[in-house]
């Protein structure tokens, strides 16, 4: 979000004028939550998303409408067989969009603040007054949390691999590692890069309970110090990468160091999801999917397809 911010005010604090069509408010089964965010422009490109399919292709129709004319509106959609079809979602929801035309600095009020604040780490509230299909001005409010760190202790294929895949995923990425010639911006264009000691560096990072830590060093020896140094932090996903015979080692060395057994519990280790992972890039995917299941709150749901059973397409038409 923070990315879609800034490019929004490069775009208005060059004298552009934009589009910015915020969902405000959803009931029922809908593509997005509310505070997603799509941007129109005058040439017809979009930046960011609502969700995709119908109602965001007439979203953008109606937005450029406006944005010729320079005015706002909040338009509803109901997710019936004509909307919904495309998106899957032929079961009532309803979508609210307010859409914004800003073209100064001076109409993108909370706007900017939301992006300074996010920027320097701190949770951003954005008001929106638009007026409604009958005319009558309505006031949403939307706050914007920032994003959440993610910290990869080791520069190597699965880090860099890792680092590609997260940046796309809303992580703020930092990567650490001791070797120079392996943390650059060559290898990590998209995220931060802290080189020293890992384990030291580590210490001193600022660990929210909402970070995550991946530990993807070198070694055993490393990783059981970067584990060690992490394990007591309020972070709310510790994996660490290796074969299970290896990670018993490395907690029986940190149960004779006294770590005890309720920390050591809390780690996710071997990481990532049973995929059949073999290459670093595989690795990676399977590191990334059980973040998105710890974010998202599956973590109790087996990795297993989705798709339909024979079963179920067998009775289709009966």
């Amino acid at each position: 979000m923070l990315e879609l911010f800034n490019q929004i005010a490069r775009r208005i604090e060059a004298g552009e004028a934009v589009a910015v069509c915020t969902l405000v408010r959803t009931r029922g089964s809908t593509p997005q939550k509310a505070g997603a965010i799509m941007v129109v422009l005058r040439d017809g490109h979009t930046l960011g998303t609502i969700g995709g399919g119908c109602v965001e292709a007439e979203v953008r129709l109606r937005a450029l409408h406006l944005l010729g004319e320079r005015s706002g509106r909040l338009l509803s959609f109901q997710l019936d067989h004509d909307l919904g079809w495309d998106d899957g979602l032929i079961c009532g929801g309803t979508m609210d969009v307010a859409v914004e035309v800003i073209d100064s600095p001076q109409r993108a009020g909370s706007l900017l603040q939301v992006r300074d604040n996010l920027a320097a780490g701190r949770v951003g509230t954005m008001t929106i007054d638009v007026p409604d299909e009958q005319g009558r001005m309505v006031r949403f409010k939307r706050e914007y949390e920032p994003a959440p760190d993610l910290l990869i202790a080791g520069a190597g294929h699965v880090g860099a691999a890792l680092a590609a895949i997260a940046g796309g995923m809303d992580f703020r990425v930092t990567v650490f590692d001791d070797r120079a010639d392996l943390a650059t911006p060559e290898r990590f264009p998209t995220a931060m890069r802290i080189v020293g000691q890992i384990d030291s560096e580590l210490s001193k990072f600022p660990i929210r309970s909402d970070t995550s830590i991946v530990i993807v060093t070198r070694g055993h020896r490393h990783d059981g110090l970067v584990l060690s140094a992490v394990i007591r932090s309020p972070a709310s996903y510790i994996g660490v990468i290796g074969s299970k015979r290896k990670i018993l080692a490395i907690f029986e060395d940190l149960g004779r160091q006294g770590i005890p057994r309720a920390l050591l519990a809390r780690v996710r280790a071997p990481i990532g999801l049973d995929i059949g992972a073999v290459t670093p890039a595989e690795i990676a995917v399977s590191i990334a999917a059980e973040l998105v299941a710890h974010r998202r709150g599956a973590d109790h749901l087996p990795a297993s397809p989705m798709r339909l059973t024979a079963g179920q397409i067998e009775r289709l038409g009966s």
